[in-house]
């Protein structure tokens, strides 16, 4: 097993990689081996509400962000772990987590 390759296969993304995923998930912020994002939602509960919806589908991936709340902000913050830093696994459970956050509070919004 190399450095950059968790006990799953996953690899480390590289540099080419994180700027074009970057541009693809503009709202992240990238970081050394971690990408953050704040959510605010409407209310408190809705973000409540919004954590449940993210903690059913990060368990549906077996893929666990780390979670703060504050009132009515959510701040996910993800890292493959056990590899290091970002992988194609993290990448992939940001834009489902932009998709929940859209289809819960887009039409509140609008």
């Amino acid at each position: 097993m190399t450095a950059s390759q968790d006990q799953t296969g996953d690899e480390l993304l590289g540099a080419d990689r994180i700027a074009e995923v970057a541009s693809a998930l503009p709202e992240w912020d990238f970081g050394d081996s971690v990408i953050r994002r704040d959510f605010s939602a409407p209310t408190f509960l809705d973000g409540i509400a919004f954590v449940g919806r993210i903690a059913t589908e990060a368990e549906n991936r077996d893929h666990h962000p780390d979670i703060d709340i504050r009132w009515r902000t959510v701040t996910i913050a993800l890292s493959t772990h056990s590899a290091g830093g970002l992988t194609e696994l993290d990448i992939a459970l940001a834009g489902a987590i932009d998709d929940l956050f859209h289809e819960m509070f887009d039409s509140r919004n609008g």
